[in-house]
């Protein structure tokens, strides 16, 4: 059974940074692509950044310079925020596709004080 656990999140202040870890298990194939999400109270989730097996990555224009994503060869993806604003408050969620099937994480709070 497939479970991505994430960890990482936490309260900073504006101007912080803050890594998060997604570990995927359950499966010996890969993953791909892998993503975070995130989603701020009263809001939709939206997409943050999202990379591939092959090191291709994305991001919402609203972090780009600021949050790095990435994945080492044990499917698990990390998110590397800098500069973190009050904006960026909000559940933060691992997210996996493997051949058909999507999965989530149970998500990680991150909240930016001013």
């Amino acid at each position: 059974q497939v479970q991505l656990v994430e960890s990482g999140g936490g309260l900073v202040q504006a101007g912080g940074s803050l890594r998060l870890s997604c570990a995927a298990s359950g499966s010996t194939s890969s993953f791909n692509p892998m993503a975070w999400y995130r989603q701020a109270p009263g809001k939709q989730r939206e997409l943050v950044a999202i990379i591939d097996t092959g090191g291709s990555t994305n991001y919402a224009d609203s972090v780009k310079g600021r949050f790095t994503i990435s994945r080492d060869a044990r499917n698990t993806v990390y998110l590397l925020m800098n500069s973190l604003k009050p904006e960026d408050t909000g559940v933060y969620y691992c997210n996996a596709r493997q051949y058909l099937r999507v999965y989530w994480g149970q998500g990680t709070q991150v909240t930016v004080s001013s």
